[in-house]
């Protein structure tokens, strides 16, 4: 019976792993303003969220006023690599209608505003 117990819980363990959310992981975002971002995908809660990490300029890595903070905010998962939430831009500041699409290591990233007349995307890269 021991037996039996530890092999279901070795299989739970390693369905957890594997039906890991596709988009959790670190992501190089596209040149915004000079600059680029390594951002953490991370779970919080039922939804995905998404903290700088890491930034670069032309120069290197530098240390911007806005590591750790949120670009993507509560991202909820819709299924096949989509989700819906919010994503925050720190060069005006503003928060806009997201959405994110996950394939692999690619995910693009659109935000939008006047209920979706005006977007833009980035595409962004898996970095592990």
């Amino acid at each position: 019976m021991k037996k039996l117990v530890l092999a279901a819980a070795g299989l739970i363990l390693s369905a957890g792993v594997s039906m890991a959310d596709p988009a959790l992981g670190i992501w190089k975002t596209e040149v915004d303003d000079g600059s680029y971002a390594h951002v953490e995908m991370r779970q919080c809660g039922a939804k995905i969220c998404g903290k700088m990490i890491r930034t670069f300029d032309a120069n290197g890595e530098y240390k911007s006023k806005n590591i750790g903070k949120d670009l993507v905010l509560g991202m909820s998962p819709e299924g096949n690599g989509h989700y819906k939430g919010e994503v925050w831009r720190p060069s005006n500041d503003k928060i806009y209608v997201g959405k994110m699409d996950v394939s692999g290591d690619k995910l693009k990233l659109k935000g939008c505003v006047a209920g979706g007349l005006l977007c833009s995307s980035q595409n962004w890269t898996r970095v592990k």
